[in-house]
């Protein structure tokens, strides 16, 4: 997992923890299981998919209790067909039984974003598009998230607001003129203070738009809801009049569309679902498995 991740990280396992223990702490399990008991038990996937997360497993059973000891056996990014060991908790079963619903949490959110990722990522193959992620994530999750995007071999567009620039079509209404405010609104970002060296994408829905965008040939031009037989234009002429920029396609993405869409030449789809609607894959925590 990327150490830029690890803040973000931390402070949702404690959080997760936090609603999960209350006050009391787990009553079942100090009921019933002695302090001084051991275990051991094995993360399963029960499902094919890709694996993502267990870094953050790790760290929930760290918080949990120092004493816990995780041993991977499948390494984040990898992918798998059946029932597969993921990983394996050893040390104080009360301390296993407190960070098993947490780490499930963890793995199989994060699992499933992989999965999905790699789904799409698959369609596509032998093509020049990449598979991109967007901004609609699990509000405090992002990063996590496109760090699983990266595991199922997706990449990842801008973490948010202020790390690229995003021309969409409300920024330009906003400046009046439709005819100047696609220029106006490229010549003020990249003349705007810190703006330096960022990339400047903006967004179009038409063929007409998109003659007027490539002019000013911004690094990345956005292809909002268009078809097939209209991207082969957009990339036609994008050819012609801007050859540096990139193209990309957004809108009706889904796993039946994108191999068209990436057939056109475009160079990049970016995709919500890969975030917004991936099931968390099917992971369980087996007890004293051999």
């Amino acid at each position: 997992m990327s150490p830029v991740t690890f803040p973000d990280c931390n402070h949702l396992v404690t959080l997760a923890l936090g609603e999960d223990l209350g006050g009391p702490g787990d009553r079942t399990s100090d009921a019933l299981i002695p302090p001084d008991q051991l275990g051991r038990a094995v993360f399963v996937a029960r499902s094919p998919g890709v694996v993502a997360g267990l870094p953050a497993a790790a760290r929930v059973c760290a918080a949990v209790d120092p004493q816990l000891t995780l041993e991977v056996h499948v390494p984040d990014g990898t992918a798998f067909t059946g029932r597969t060991k993921l990983a394996t908790v050893s040390g104080p079963l009360r301390s296993i039984l407190i960070a098993e619903r947490t780490a499930l949490n963890f793995l199989q959110r994060l699992s499933g974003v992989a999965t999905m990722t790699r789904r799409y990522v698959d369609a596509v193959a032998g093509l020049k598009a990449k598979v991109l992620d967007t901004r609609k994530t699990t509000p405090g999750w992002r990063l996590l998230e496109k760090y699983a995007v990266r595991m199922g071999g997706g990449a990842n567009h801008r973490m948010g607001l202020h790390d690229g620039i995003l021309i969409k079509d409300n920024h330009l209404a906003g400046l009046g003129d439709p005819t100047t405010a696609v220029r106006r609104a490229v010549e003020l970002a990249r003349a705007y203070p810190g703006n330096a060296g960022l990339p400047v994408e903006v967004e179009v829905d038409t063929l007409d738009q998109l003659e007027q965008v490539l002019g000013v040939r911004p690094e990345i031009v956005l292809l909002d809801n268009m078809p097939p037989e209209l991207l082969r234009q957009a990339v036609a002429r994008r050819d012609e009049l801007s050859p540096t920029t990139q193209l990309e396609a957004s809108g009706g993405v889904n796993l039946t569309t994108i191999r068209a869409i990436a057939e056109t030449g475009v160079d990049r789809i970016s995709v919500g679902a890969l975030t917004h609607s991936a099931p968390a894959l099917d992971i369980g925590l087996d007890h004293n498995h051999e």
